[in-house]
C-alpha cells in the first residue's frame, strides 16, 4: 500500500499534517509544529499542552499563517528557534509576526512574539494562548499571580466553569510531578483563563485580551504588539526520576476494573429535510446501521416548513425504534402560536414522534463573557407552551448547540423529561491530535451535566467532526479542498478510519454517564455514514464510521464498564455484558499501530474477533466485517483501528 493510499484510508485525505520537530533541553522537551510549541514535557510528563501566538478573524476563525525564515538551532544544552509568519486578512491587509523561542537545560523556556501590520488589521484576538492539560491536573492546587502583584492560592476547576475561572493574570504555577512545579509567566498584556472543556477541548486556555473588551478590534498600522510567555520548571526532588517516555514503547495493557455498569444508550441518526429523500431511499434498501432512534431536525429560519413533516411521517411509520423532533424555535411571532402551528402541521402529515426537543433559535448563538444576552422569551414559558402543544410527547430541552451554551444558560429542568446538547471537536483546533484529545474532556462534560441536572434523562448529539452550525460566528467554514480547518462544515476525516475511531472512543468516554440516547452521525450528507455523489470515495460505499455506529447500535442496552488502559491517550476499551455473553470493544486513537496486552481480560483463545482497520475497510465498504478466531498472545491493532471481541 502506498503512503498516499494509507493516508487516505486513515484520514480521508492524502494531505498529511506537517511534521513536528522535537526540541530538547535537559529534561525539558517540546514539539515545534506550524510555529507553535506542542506537547511540552518535563521528564516525559506533559506540563503544558501548547503555547502558540494566535490571530483570530471576526468570526473567531484562526488564521493559518505562512511560516518563513525558520531557523532551528538545537544544541547540547538547549535550543533557539526564530521565524516570521504572515497572516493575510481581507481587502489586502496583512499582519507579520516575528517570533523567537529559547530553551535551556535549567528548565526555562521563553517564547516571544512581536506582531506588526503596515496596513492595519482587524482581529478578534492577537496574542499568546497557553494550554494546560486536564487529565491529572483538573482539581489540583494552583497559584495565580495577578497583574497587580497579588497572589491567589486556589485550584483548577474540576467541574466545568461556565465563565473564566481566573482573570487579570500575570502567572500561573502548578505541580506537574511530586517535587516539580511549573510556573508560566505571561507579559505584554492582560491575560485570563477560560475552561476549554466547555467546547470539549482537553485544556484550560490562558489567552490574551479580556473578553470584556470590544471585539473585533483594529491593530493600527505601524503599532507593535509585543508579548512573551516564560515557562520555568523548578525541580526540588533530591533524586531525579528517569524519563517516562520509555513506557510508551511496550504493549498497551488492558485490565478489567470494578465499577458500576451502565446500560449503553440507543444510537440515533439525525435526519434533516434536505437529506430526507436520500436517507429514506437507503433505509428502504436496508442499508442503514440498524440504529434505534431517528432524530428529525426542523429549523423554520432555514426555510423548513410543514412539507418536511410529510417526509418525516413516512420515516416514522417504517422505523421500528423511537423518533424525536428537535425544533429550532424562531420566536419571531408569539412562540405559542409558532408551536401550535407546528403541531397542526404534524397532525396533518400524520407525523407523531415519541419526543419533541425545543430550543429557541437564538440560543444557538453563544453569548461570551461581557456580551449582552440577546432577547429571548423565558424558557419556563416556552416549555409550558410546548407541553400544551405536544401533550402526549416526551419533552426535551437544552441546546441545539454545545455544552458551552447549556452551561452558560442553564435550562429549567423541572419542566422537562430530558436534557440534550451537542459537542464538536473542531471549534478551536482541527489537527488530528487535538481532535482526538477532545475525548479526554467528555467525562468532565457528562459529570458536569450530572452535577447540574442530577438524574434527569440525558441525551447527546448530533455530535460530529464536521460542524453543523457555528455559535461563535456568522457561518461555518466552507472546506472545498478537504483540509483540516476549524469550524468547517465538511471534514475529510469523515471518510477515513479516523472518524470510526473517534466515534468508538466517544461512546466509551461517555458510557459511565448512562445516556438516554447518543447520536453521532446522519446516514447521508456531510455527516453521513454512506458516501454520496461527488465524494472522494465511491458513491454508496459504507464509510468506516458506518461500522462503528453499527457496532454501537448492536450493543445498545448492554451493561457497560470501562476497561482500564495504562495508556488511555492511545487506546480506550470497554466491556459490554449481555445475557448471551460479553463484547469487548477496543480502539486505537493514534496514527501508529499499537500492541494490546489482553492477558488480564480472561478472553478464551477461541473468541470471535472483528477488526476495522486499513486492511479490512475496503471490503467493509460493500459488506460486513469478517470475524476470525482471536488466538493467544498480544494483539496488534492498526492505526485508528477498532477491535471487537465476542466471547
Amino acid at each position: 500500500m502506498t503512503d498516499d493510499a494509507l493516508a487516505f484510508r486513515l484520514t480521508g485525505t492524502v494531505r498529511t499534517e506537517p511534521d513536528s520537530r522535537v526540541l530538547a533541553a535537559g529534561g525539558l522537551s517540546a514539539e515545534l509544529s506550524g510555529g507553535a510549541l506542542l506537547n511540552i514535557r518535563f521528564d516525559g510528563v506533559e506540563v503544558l499542552r501548547a503555547v502558540s501566538f494566535l490571530v483570530r478573524d471576526r468570526d473567531w476563525g484562526t488564521y493559518d499563517p505562512e511560516i518563513e525564515d525558520l531557523v532551528v538551532d538545537q544544541r547540547a544544552d538547549g535550543f533557539t528557534v526564530t521565524y516570521h509568519a504572515t497572516c493575510h486578512g481581507p481587502e489586502g491587509t496583512q499582519l507579520v509576526l516575528q517570533a523567537r523561542v529559547e530553551g535551556d537545560k535549567g528548565g526555562r523556556l521563553d517564547f516571544s512574539g512581536t506582531a506588526r501590520s503596515e496596513t492595519g488589521f482587524e482581529t478578534n484576538r492577537c496574542g499568546f494562548c497557553v494550554l494546560h492539560p486536564i487529565v491529572g491536573v483538573a482539581g489540583t492546587p494552583v497559584r495565580i499571580e495577578h497583574i497587580d502583584g497579588t497572589v491567589e492560592a486556589t485550584v483548577l476547576p474540576d467541574l466545568i466553569e461556565p465563565w473564566q475561572p481566573f482573570k487579570e493574570m500575570r502567572a500561573i504555577t502548578h505541580q506537574a510531578l511530586p517535587g516539580v512545579s511549573v510556573e508560566c509567566r505571561m507579559e505584554g498584556d492582560t491575560f485570563e483563563m477560560e475552561d476549554q472543556r466547555n467546547w470539549s477541548d482537553a485544556s484550560y486556555k490562558t489567552y490574551v485580551r479580556p473578553l470584556a473588551l470590544p471585539w473585533p478590534y483594529r491593530i493600527e498600522a505601524g503599532v507593535d504588539v509585543a508579548q512573551q510567555v516564560t515557562l520555568q520548571v523548578v525541580d526540588k526532588r533530591s533524586r531525579r526520576a528517569g524519563s517516562r517516555s520509555a513506557q510508551l514503547d511496550g504493549p498497551v495493557k488492558l485490565t478489567l476494573q470494578e465499577g458500576p455498569a451502565q446500560p449503553l444508550p440507543p444510537i440515533g441518526l439525525v435526519v434533516t429535510p434536505e437529506e430526507a429523500a436520500a436517507t429514506q431511499a437507503l433505509l428502504d434498501a436496508g442499508l442503514g446501521p440498524q440504529a434505534q432512534a431517528l432524530l428529525f431536525h426542523v429549523d423554520p429560519l432555514a426555510g423548513h416548513d410543514g412539507s418536511a413533516f410529510d417526509a418525516f411521517a413516512a420515516f416514522a411509520a417504517r422505523h421500528q425504534g423511537s423518533s424525536t423532533l428537535e425544533i429550532a424555535l424562531p420566536c419571531r411571532e408569539p412562540f405559542g402560536d409558532e408551536l401550535r402551528a407546528m403541531a397542526a402541521a404534524m397532525d396533518k402529515a400524520g407525523f407523531a414522534p415519541d419526543a419533541v426537543m425545543v430550543s429557541p433559535s437564538v440560543d444557538r448563538q453563544s453569548t461570551p463573557p461581557g456580551s449582552a444576552w440577546p432577547d429571548c422569551p423565558p424558557l419556563d414559558d416556552i416549555y409550558a407552551a410546548a407541553r400544551a402543544a405536544f401533550p402526549s410527547r416526551a419533552l426535551g430541552g437544552g441546546m441545539l448547540s454545545y455544552f458551552t451554551e447549556l452551561n452558560r444558560k442553564r435550562v429549567p429542568a423541572a419542566a422537562l423529561d430530558f436534557i440534550s446538547h451537542c459537542t464538536n471537536p473542531i471549534v478551536h483546533a482541527a489537527d488530528d491530535r487535538s481532535v482526538m484529545q477532545t475525548l479526554e474532556a467528555l467525562p468532565f462534560i457528562t459529570r458536569s451535566v450530572r452535577a447540574i441536572y442530577s438524574d434527569r434523562r440525558y441525551r447527546i448529539g448530533p455530535s460530529t467532526i464536521p460542524m453543523r452550525q457555528n455559535p461563535y460566528g456568522s457561518r461555518t467554514m466552507d472546506n472545498p479542498d478537504g483540509s483540516r480547518i476549524p469550524m468547517a462544515n465538511r471534514d475529510p476525516r469523515q471518510n477515513g478510519l479516523f472518524a470510526a475511531a473517534y466515534a468508538i472512543g466517544y461512546a466509551i468516554s461517555v458510557a459511565p454517564a448512562g445516556l438516554d440516547q447518543l447520536t453521532l452521525s446522519a446516514l447521508t450528507g456531510p455527516f453521513g455514514l454512506i458516501a454520496g455523489a461527488n465524494e472522494p470515495v465511491p458513491e454508496g460505499g459504507r464509510r468506516p464510521l458506518f461500522h462503528a455506529v453499527a457496532m454501537l447500535a448492536d450493543l445498545a442496552g448492554a451493561e457497560a464498564t470501562i476497561i482500564a488502559s495504562d495508556r488511555p491517550d492511545a487506546v480506550l476499551a470497554m466491556c459490554a455484558q449481555r445475557q448471551n455473553g460479553r463484547t469487548i470493544l477496543a480502539v486505537n486513537l493514534t496514527p501508529r499501530p499499537q500492541t494490546l496486552d489482553l492477558s488480564a481480560l480472561g478472553i478464551p483463545p477461541d473468541a470471535s474477533a472483528c477488526r476495522l482497520d486499513a486492511e479490512t475497510m475496503i471490503d467493509a465498504a460493500v459488506g460486513p466485517l469478517t470475524a476470525e478466531r482471536l488466538g493467544t498472545g498480544d494483539v496488534r491493532l492498526g492505526a485508528y483501528g477498532v477491535l471487537r471481541i465476542d466471547d
